[in-house]
């Protein structure tokens, strides 16, 4: 029978993953779990925060409310010491945010991803391993960006479909006609 390994499982020890179809299973190194949650850990604010997809300056130092913003410090506590996460990745706040809790634990507050909470959304990317993980902020364009670009396209195309159906000249016949025009006089 197979064992599928469990994030806390794998924080616990070494696990071993036997399967028909994959033959013998090398066993998991131990590692500590990379705990993903919507609200992020308790923080007073994000006062400490900064970048360009961080909170805007005006916002930085308005205080969260403990159970609505953030986690309650308490059950803050509980989480880091009972799961003892290398890394906690949270979001919520729609702004980005790096915090060093006790015992060296980092949290990343990831950005939100959508136009509606921010002009300038962005996602984290990230490779893990048992002992090691990488991190890369990835944007998306400024809304007004996508927009302009639109506009500019769909402008473009309905000049092209007046030329072709003759209701205006293509600029390079008008030129020729112009040039034409000069040449003669």
């Amino acid at each position: 029978m197979a064992q599928v390994p469990s994030a806390l499982a794998s924080s616990k020890g070494t696990q071993e993953l036997h399967s028909s179809q994959c033959g013998d299973g090398q066993p998991l190194p131990r590692s500590a779990p990379v705990l993903l949650q919507h609200f992020p850990l308790y923080r007073r604010s994000d006062a400490n925060c900064t970048g360009e997809d961080a909170a805007p300056p005006e916002e930085r130092g308005t205080l969260f409310k403990e159970r609505y913003d953030v986690l309650s410090r308490e059950a803050s506590q509980k989480l880091l010491w009972w799961l003892r996460p290398r890394l906690v990745l949270s979001g919520h706040t729609h702004s980005a945010c790096e915090v060093l809790h006790g015992a060296g634990i980092s949290e990343i507050s990831v950005p939100s991803f959508s136009w509606r909470n921010r002009n300038n959304p962005s996602f984290i990317m990230g490779s893990m391993t048992s002992t090691e993980y990488a991190l890369g902020k990835c944007y998306i364009p400024f809304e007004s960006t996508v927009l302009i670009t639109y506009c500019g396209t769909a402008g473009f195309l309905v000049v092209l479909i007046l030329i072709h159906f003759g209701f205006l000249d293509s600029p390079f016949i008008f030129g020729c006609q112009l040039l034409r025009k000069f040449k003669t006089v």
